[in-house]
């Protein structure tokens, strides 16, 4: 028999006890050790059953042990400690508060998932982790950050393995009532309802539950509620799920939904409504549209107008390498579900157009609808630039308007407690989360290796002993007697080089390089004087059969009874696990195909613990290796072969640990400390540990995207978006007059015959200009090296000034220094040139001589 619905039956707290309220329902204290400490106090035996979830806590603890507490002076006072160490934290004035007026007053972050805590389990991957981070970070820093996105009633999945190996998927219904989170009510107390219209007079609607992250607010909407038709109600059913249909449902409430819900909650709440929006990914384009939408029906702007209004407040940023990775849907669907929606559909389907005229792509939308674009990494930028380079059709890549902010990561939440009370995060400069310049963790300096060693030991054992628990409950659940699992108790070694590799499956990732020589593998697992232990975990897309069949052929490798204490591949990766695996493994590995990992984090959260990375130079990593903070593996970037490949590169690593790692690893002092290992350890908290900071992160999206966006924000919004219609008048006529510009000829003199360094060039160009005037574009004069081919590189632009005019010929100059010796090459360009703009290559609109 089943229940028809499920809900959580709290114990009613005791008045000296309602405090407990405010901690559990600010999620702080998934970052903050001594709140975790005061709930783990109230029951330690059940805080432990209860995974460490206060809100599970709170729903088990006995009457009589909360009445108890309640005349517990002692738990009282760290009661009130931690609520006033709370208020204070939300009240204090943080690094945002000294940026002045020109900061946005709200700033709103879309996203399909956010990895918070395993408590909230509405994430997959690095893309909800990045964002929680984002979340985490911007509390820290005091930005004012509205989270938006959905409550998935199944989440994403709960992993489990088969007898033979293969991912099981199980879906658990959570009950909101169950999880940190708090219902958005209308002042009357009825629920607020957000509604989505749909095709066939349908409608969607939808609650909308408030998770409280330190200051920031997270609103999460949930369609699975009365006043849903049965199919409506399930588009909130779990993470990445459902067809093309389902998919676009969802990101339809995450965009045009969360718009809404922002505008219900800062009614409610009176927090000034967003300046910026900032959609991560592709999945929440629809804000944008939705945004449109509002300024047609209350501002009455036409299409165009609304669409530069919108566009200067938002950011948008790709995490996605691969086209295969984007989502792209029927233009036929699109159709479908916008045609009374609101927005002019031939309008509308443009923003997502691509090569194939049937598709519609998000992330095309998302760099049309966002003025200001970013990838994750220098690397990634650079891959982006090229990957969307024909939205920019005759520019060169390296002038495709999108940046790179590389990621980070939220240190309290990453960081063993006991290395950070150790001082691994200190710095003479003061505090790193509130620095404006480049700091290093020079405390670690001061801590002596005998101590770092021992606690990097003892973290070590702490991993040997989540590892050998997961290890037992894995094979009991996989259907082994409890005589078969004794072996566990002595599974891993404390005293072992311990590697980590954990992460979602898909195959550039190439979870099972390391077996590419199994015999080779085996040898170093089981080596007698330097072995290594491997702990691997990752979760595979449910329909990626693929990427199972990969986790399958690493299990059965695990599963050999001569190594299995050496290798183990752990189901069930989520927070709780990845927090072990950070804190106690000594080495991270990451081998994706370069370049397809967009940054990679996890090898961040590694560093911060002293773990030393062992990769691909990809992502994050391919920027911050400096020799001393871990190994690059060599990658053989021109073999077309994957076989081949994987085939080298299996063997790199192979290389590596036998040859430099493992040695140093094992190479101790007359004390047992390899000395030379700890240095290493050293060199990484205090060097790496600051760039890879979440708050490092933020601050560089606030100073060079938020503040940037907010003030075009406000110059298109002016005297009732007069600017916004101005500019769609000027960009119509740029569009329509621009085939007829030409660089009509360029004349060069003062260089003589043969040019000297530090001589000068004079150009001359002369550009004609049908029904536009000089005002209207920018002619640059572009130089730099040349090649055989005569392709420009290391490219210096320079503006030239306008000189005569004779009707639509007009004549600019600028003047050249010759300041390198060597090939030197130079031409002339037009670019549409208005005051609104945020770079000149925004339209894609180029006329070179």
């Amino acid at each position: 028999m089943r229940a028809l619905r499920r809900f959580t039956v709290r114990a009613a707290l005791p008045e000296a006890l309602m405090p407990l309220s405010q901690l559990v329902t600010n999620l702080r204290w998934s970052w903050h050790p001594e709140t975790r400490d005061l709930f783990e106090a109230l029951d330690p035996e059940l805080w432990r059953r209860c995974n460490n979830d206060p809100v599970k806590v709170l729903g088990e603890v006995s009457a009589e042990r909360l009445a108890a507490l309640s005349t517990d002076r002692r738990f009282l006072r760290r009661l009130q400690d931690a609520v006033d160490d709370l208020d204070d934290y939300l009240s204090a004035e943080h690094w945002y508060q000294s940026l002045g007026p020109d900061a946005p007053r709200t700033i709103a972050y879309f996203s399909a998932e956010f990895g918070i805590t395993e408590v909230l389990p509405q994430y997959s991957g690095g893309l909800g982790i990045l964002a929680g981070d984002h979340l985490k970070a911007a509390s820290d820093l005091g930005v004012p950050l509205i989270g938006v996105g959905l409550l998935y009633r199944a989440g994403y999945f709960e992993q489990g393995l088969s007898a033979d190996g293969w991912q099981l998927e199980h879906y658990p219904s959570l009950d909101p009532h169950g999880l940190p989170v708090k219902l958005l009510r209308q002042p009357d107390g009825s629920a607020v309802v957000i509604s989505v219209p749909l095709p066939e007079g349908r409608t969607l609607h939808a609650h909308v539950w408030r998770a409280q992250v330190g200051r920031v607010s997270l609103l999460l909407l949930d369609s699975d509620i009365e006043e849903n038709a049965p199919a409506e109600r399930t588009v909130t059913d779990r993470l990445y799920g459902g067809d093309e249909d389902h998919r676009l449902r969802q990101e339809m409430l995450l965009g045009i939904g969360g718009v809404r819900a922002l505008r219900a909650y800062c009614q409610l709440t009176g927090t000034p409504q967003p300046e910026v929006f900032h959609a991560n990914e592709g999945h929440a384009g629809f804000q944008g549209v939705e945004r449109i939408r509002e300024l047609t029906e209350s501002h009455g702007l036409s299409f165009p107008e609304a669409l530069q209004a919108v566009r200067a407040g938002t950011v948008f940023t790709t995490h996605t390498p691969v086209p295969a990775g984007i989502d792209r849907f029927p233009r036929a669907l699109i159709e479908r579900y916008f045609a009374g929606f609101g927005v002019p559909l031939d309008q509308l389907i443009p923003l997502g157009a691509e090569e194939d005229p049937a598709k519609f792509n998000m992330a095309h939308m998302g760099l049309r609808l966002g003025q200001r674009a970013n990838g994750v990494s220098q690397l990634h930028g650079h891959v982006s630039r090229g990957m969307f380079r024909d939205l920019w059709p005759g520019f060169d890549e390296a002038d495709v308007p999108i940046g790179s902010i590389t990621n980070g990561v939220h240190a309290p939440t990453w960081t063993a407690r006991e290395l950070v009370e150790l001082g691994t995060q200190t710095s003479r400069a003061g505090d790193p989360v509130e620095s404006r310049g480049p700091v290093s963790f020079d405390g670690v300096d001061r801590i002596p290796s005998s101590e770092l060693w021992a606690t990097r030991r003892m973290l070590r054992a702490r991993l040997v002993d989540e590892v050998r628990r997961r290890l037992r409950d894995t094979a009991l659940s996989r259907g082994a007697a409890e005589a078969e699992v004794g072996w566990t108790d002595g599974a891993f070694d404390p005293d072992v080089l311990t590697i980590g590799f954990a992460r979602r499956v898909p195959s550039y990732k190439r979870l099972t390089l390391m077996l590419r020589d199994p015999a080779r593998l085996k040898a170093l697992l089981l080596d007698p004087e330097r072995p290594i232990q491997l702990v691997i975990a990752g979760k595979s897309h449910p329909a990626d059969d693929g990427g199972k069949q990969l986790i399958q052929q690493m299990v059965k490798f695990a599963d050999d009874p001569e190594i299995r204490h050496r290798i183990a591949f752990l189901p069930g990766y989520d927070i709780g696990m990845a927090r072990y695996l950070y804190w106690g493994c000594d080495v991270w590995l990451n081998n994706p195909l370069r370049p397809l990992e967009a940054c990679g984090t996890s090898g961040m959260k590694a560093a911060l613990n002293g773990g030393l990375n062992l990769s691909i130079r990809d992502g994050w990593w391919d920027e911050w290796f400096d020799g001393q903070n871990g190994w690059a593996i060599p990658t053989a970037d021109g073999v077309a072969d994957h076989d081949r490949r994987d085939e080298v590169e299996a063997r790199a690593i192979y290389d590596l640990l036998s040859t430099q790692v493992l040695p140093r690893f094992y190479e101790t002092d007359r004390d047992g400390i390899p000395t030379r290992w700890v240095e290493m350890v050293r060199h990484t908290l205090r060097e790496t540990g600051p760039k890879v900071l979440a708050t490092r992160m933020v601050r560089d999206y606030v100073e060079q995207l938020y503040v940037p966006a907010a003030g075009s924000a406000r110059s298109m919004a002016d005297g009732g978006y007069a600017p916004a219609r101005t500019e769609a008048h000027w960009r119509a006529r740029i569009l329509e007059s621009w085939s007829g510009v030409r660089v009509a000829h360029v004349e060069a003199t003062g260089a003589g015959d043969t040019p000297e360094i530090g001589s000068t060039l004079a150009l001359r160009a002369e550009v004609e200009l049908p029904h536009l005037t000089p005002a209207d574009v920018e002619v640059q004069a572009a130089y730099g090296r040349v090649d055989d081919a005569d392709g420009l590189h290391e490219v210096t632009t320079v503006p030239m000034e306008h000189e005569q005019t004779e009707g639509s010929r007009h004549w600019f100059t600028a003047t050249l220094p010759l300041e390198r010796t060597g090939a030197f090459g130079y031409t002339v360009r037009v670019l549409p040139h208005s005051e609104h703009l945020a770079t000149p290559a925004e339209l894609g609109l180029v006329r070179s001589a």
